[in-house]
């Protein structure tokens, strides 16, 4: 059974006019290739993460009380030592192109980039075909023509979903992702499973909860996974575990958890959607996860000087 610990406690810019065109970073050996632990393993998740460098609130890379957090952030990462880095989509404001991955999040999340697994987001594909995004990750992204792709760590199986559906031939049960992502699903069927992707399933925020992702969700549940991470709204909220329809399921649902706390700007809430069990919207930071061989743990961590956090545990299916 899953454990719990609640809570304690657009502005329009003018654009640098900057290229995309600039050579391709070299991506990291050790990304693709270093040794992680078999046993339980410390990552760190976020998204929604670099303002444009032409935003009123850059200020060469510091940021502001109030937006673009991005250095804050990946400080408390770094600082957390993790084996790896989910992020969350919308990691480069606004359009994604190369020359601003390297002016805004390379001297920030960027720091972080040999342990990154970046799920692609909409702004990145503001730029035509993510191609900013996928030059900056190179081979960490998976084939620019899809952006889905799967990997094991530490006794778990991760899946990254290109949730831009329009952008790899739907979202649909028949379509080619969901179908490949019910073949990875089977053929890593002894593992515990987390996956992420940008966009929210369920959302008591600005985009608010959408069932484009409910065959997602339905292949997940057939696969026993058990952990959800998706960003695009500006907020930390958690659910407790569903079935894709949005029905309680402590037993064999999922549960998920937006994080969109990673820098650029905070959003606040609509009504709250059903088995919402904790909400934030006033405070950046990055979500610590704990991945063990039966289980997992999870703790908000937020940026210095506030106080909201959130924690707990799960069981695998």
């Amino acid at each position: 059974m899953d454990g719990m610990r609640g809570p304690r406690g657009k502005a329009p810019f003018a654009l640098l006019g900057l290229l995309s065109g600039a050579l391709a970073l070299p991506f990291p050996a050790a990304a693709a290739g270093r040794s992680v632990p078999a046993g339980p393993v410390t990552v760190v998740a976020a998204g929604d993460i670099a303002c444009d460098p032409g935003d009123p609130e850059f200020h060469g890379g510091a940021g502001s009380a109030k937006a673009c957090r991005m250095r804050a952030t990946s400080d408390q990462a770094l600082a957390l030592h993790p084996a790896a880095v989910l992020l969350l989509g919308d990691l480069q404001y606004e359009n994604a192109t190369l020359a601003k991955f390297q002016l805004s999040f390379d001297p920030t999340w960027g720091r972080l980039r040999a342990l990154s697994h970046p799920a692609v987001g909409n702004h990145e594909y503001l730029t035509p075909g993510a191609a900013g995004y996928f030059a900056y990750f190179g081979a960490a992204a998976g084939d620019p023509a899809k952006g889905y792709y799967s990997f094991d760590l530490g006794g778990w199986h991760l899946v990254a979903l290109n949730s831009n559906c329009e952008q790899v031939g739907g979202c649909g049960a028949t379509s080619p992702q969901v179908t490949w992502l019910g073949a990875d699903l089977r053929a890593h069927s002894g593992a515990c499973t987390l996956a992420y992707w940008h966009h929210p399933r369920f959302s008591s925020s600005l985009h608010g909860t959408d069932a484009t992702y409910q065959p997602f969700w339905e292949a997940l549940q057939a696969g026993a996974a058990d952990l959800v991470l998706v960003g695009h709204d500006h907020v930390y909220e958690r659910f407790a575990p569903q079935d894709a329809a949005g029905g309680d399921d402590p037993l064999t649902g999922i549960r998920e958890l937006v994080v969109g706390t990673g820098g650029r700007l905070l959003y606040s809430f609509n009504a709250a959607q059903p088995h919402s069990e904790v909400r934030n919207s006033d405070t950046y930071g990055v979500l610590q996860l704990t991945l063990h061989a039966t289980g997992y743990n999870w703790n908000f961590l937020p940026e210095a000087g506030k106080t909201f956090s959130d924690s707990g545990s799960g069981t695998c299916h």
